[in-house]
């Protein structure tokens, strides 16, 4: 949609009547473009509007993913998105409280409204994967989510690997890294458990005291490696931070295998695999060259 009377009125076809008035639109979301617009009645709303077919395809899956995840996470306050409406333009629920840690600019520019390396953060976002991460492969499964074993895991990154490596010219350098990472038995998890994918501050919202209210975007959720809901918070705050996280995380219950910081470091030194899928999925020429240069910096 290419205005915001255009995603106004597509709403109010599905008889979601909102105003234009006072609407923003975010576009910082790779796969979702978001309006957040008032009803008749003053009560906000977030809207999103799927960028691309494949991911349109991708929501029944996620609406089971919400179903799954929302009772494990109310029980500690936190609250995820009520999908009210559903079509394959368009998406809405009624906004939750808070407000996300981290926004763009209109520039694309970082907006911080958190300190991502807080004590108090690192404490909190161990409690709230502790909950996370309790909902078992067993659970998951029955509610029809995606559950990968941790041998699926490693070779899902081989074929991740051997995908990118053949589209795109990789540094030497590069190459050796992610060879040694898929050899190394100690980073890869034991067990794996229910995980958001991406975790990070533009997806959790907060109250003023810095209390988690929400989690957002649950697009790449499914049972995988626990590190994947800790590279973020490596790649933002550091291993000392990260560790308190884990400290809090065991305690709250959650598993601590040995590998699990080295991990989390390998994921998110792993970024520009996940870029290049990326660009191999959209087929923009921009996306391929900034995923080009990430994996052949010195080119």
């Amino acid at each position: 949609m290419s205005t915001i009377d255009d995603v106004v009125a597509l709403a109010s076809a599905h008889d979601l009547h909102l105003t234009p008035e006072g609407a923003t639109v975010i576009e910082a979301g790779l796969d979702y473009r978001v309006v957040l617009a008032f009803d008749d009645a003053g009560r906000r709303w977030v809207l999103r509007l799927p960028r691309r077919a494949d991911v349109t395809a991708g929501m029944a899956a996620e609406t089971r993913i919400l179903d799954l995840v929302a009772p494990a996470l109310a029980a500690d306050g936190v609250a995820v998105p009520d999908w009210q409406l559903r079509t394959p333009e368009l998406i809405a629920y009624p906004a939750l409280p808070g407000a996300p840690g981290l926004t763009l600019s209109d520039a694309g520019e970082p907006r911080w409204h958190m300190d991502p390396a807080s004590p108090d953060y690192a404490a909190r976002l161990g409690r709230l994967l502790a909950g996370l991460h309790s909902i078992t492969p067993e659970q998951a499964a029955a509610a029809g989510v995606e559950v990968r074993s941790p041998e699926q895991v490693r070779q899902a990154w081989r074929d991740d690997i051997e995908k990118v490596s053949a589209e795109f010219t990789v540094a030497p350098e590069i190459a050796e890294a992610w060879a040694a990472w898929l050899a190394d038995d100690i980073c890869w998890p034991d067990r794996t458990v229910m995980t958001h994918g991406e975790i990070y501050p533009a997806h959790v919202l907060f109250a003023e005291d810095g209390t988690i209210t929400g989690v957002l975007d649950w697009t790449t959720a499914r049972v995988d490696d626990p590190a994947r809901d800790l590279a973020a918070q490596y790649g933002a705050a550091g291993e000392e931070l990260l560790r308190t996280t884990l400290e809090v995380y065991a305690q709250a219950g959650g598993h601590v295998h040995p590998g699990l910081v080295a991990q989390a470091r390998n994921l998110w030194n792993a970024f520009p695999i996940g870029y290049a899928l990326y660009a191999l999925t959209t087929g923009a020429e921009g996306d391929r060259a900034a995923a080009a240069a990430l994996l052949n910096p010195q080119n």
